[in-house]
């Protein structure tokens, strides 16, 4: 246990030292232009970060899930204009579903959470030729710059992992979130061979699945707040107003007392998260405290972002400053994977499905 530790803090270290040293203001102004960053990406890989949560066995570190976890918050606080999150979870599924997890920056098509008229899991057929699969995906993260694409659809009652490689889709709409990163809408219709199509893992449908990338989006969002305090109290110690920093006033103390809490929480809301995540991954069901971490911690950034921006000024808003990167990423983040209302209607739901005599169970299980 203790040489899983050790490793597992050494591995976050370097890459907390990876991105500062290599993630530049000029990476991230040109990712939000559209260019790929190659190179960052490259030093990403080569540390094997993508394959953080895929087991030894599988080609990976077999490190402690939660521990991994911990990746997507260091590269959250970083603003890191990478798929790092999502390459994660689907060499994970893809592993998880025996399937060869190819080089390059993976991504998953994100599930439909709740069916709408319109929307529905993809199609998957299986006849002498192959699997025929055939359907769209909205909003993949980075889904142009993807080697491969992890999506999950039903056959013959069961949910199926299914790989597609870069050429298997064609871009029906690009799009990106306020912070630049690209979501975009994929179309697909081909005959795929067997090594590209197997049984999901144990408990994995599109609902779990939902819950694995709101987890991830959780814990990029308290890395995010992390970061955001730290440049505030920073600012706020070195910007003098009338004749001492601005942080000897009552009020910027106050507003830092207020905004310290709000990272506390999060992050104490993003742990539990993890703590669900690595319990649904094996199987398990606890969707609560992926609930609850979701919507507090976009709770913890709107109120983040507004407190920083308004100890900032106008500066913060520049190109010249990284706030900005950190703040649109809040804003872009606490809406993907489920937003406040739809976790929000979770909870209801599950409060109320425990009854008066369950309640109390519930809330103290999670």
């Amino acid at each position: 246990m203790t040489d899983h530790i050790l490793a597992d803090n050494i591995l976050a270290d370097t890459a907390r030292r990876l991105f500062a040293g290599r993630l530049t203001p000029d990476i991230l102004r040109l990712a939000e232009e559209g260019h790929w960053p190659a190179d960052l990406w490259a030093a990403v890989e080569e540390m094997g970060l993508p394959l953080a949560l895929v087991p030894e066995e599988a080609g990976g570190f077999g490190l402690d899930i939660v521990e991994a976890l911990g990746l997507v918050r260091i590269a959250g606080s970083a603003a890191a204009p990478l798929p790092l999150a999502d390459s994660m979870l689907a060499a994970w599924m893809l592993a998880g579903a025996g399937l060869e997890v190819p080089a390059g920056p993976l991504t998953i098509a994100p599930p439909v959470a709740a069916p709408r008229a319109g929307r529905a899991m993809p199609s998957l057929i299986r006849d002498t030729g192959g699997w025929q699969l055939s359907g769209t995906a909205d909003r993949v993260p980075w889904g142009r710059d993807a080697a491969a694409v992890a999506l999950l659809a039903e056959h013959d009652g069961r949910t199926h992992v299914v790989r597609l490689d870069a050429g298997d889709w064609e871009i029906a709409e690009t799009g990106r979130n306020i912070a630049g990163e690209p979501r975009d809408g994929l179309r697909f219709g081909l005959v795929l061979a067997d090594d590209r199509v197997a049984p999901a893992p144990d408990g994995l449908n599109g609902a779990v699945l939902h819950g694995l990338g709101a987890t991830l989006r959780g814990l990029a969002m308290a890395g995010a707040v992390e970061r955001v305090l730290d440049l505030t109290v920073r600012y706020v110690g070195e910007r003098v107003q009338f004749g001492r920093p601005l942080a000897k006033f009552q009020a910027v103390q106050q507003n830092l007392a207020v905004l310290a809490g709000q990272a506390a929480a999060a992050g104490a809301a993003a742990d539990g998260a993890a703590e669900a995540f690595a319990e649904l991954s094996a199987g398990g069901s606890r969707i609560l405290p992926v609930a609850a971490a979701k919507m507090r911690c976009g709770e913890a950034a709107g109120i983040a972002c507004s407190i920083a921006h308004q100890m900032h000024g106008a500066i913060g808003f520049t190109h010249e400053h990284v706030l900005h990167t950190l703040t649109r990423r809040l804003w872009s983040w606490r809406d993907e994977y489920g937003n406040d209302a739809f976790w929000a209607r979770q909870l209801g739901q599950e409060a109320a499905a425990a009854g008066a005599d369950g309640l109390w169970p519930l809330v103290t299980a999670a």
